[in-house]
């Protein structure tokens, strides 16, 4: 029925654009980051004015 194509043309857009969605969601939250390690012993170098 040519009347009813354009619900299933609409109906195959939302599916696309909801596949995309859930595609950048779960490649969004299944990529972790790794923390920087800073290290805690920071170096201090005392500068000796010599006048």
């Amino acid at each position: 029925m040519p009347q009813m194509a354009p619900l299933s043309w609409l109906s195959l857009y939302f599916t696309f654009i909801l596949v995309f969605i859930i595609f950048i969601v779960t490649n969004y939250y299944s990529f972790l980051y790794q923390p920087l390690k800073k290290s805690k012993i920071s170096k201090k170098t005392s500068i000796n004015w010599k006048w």
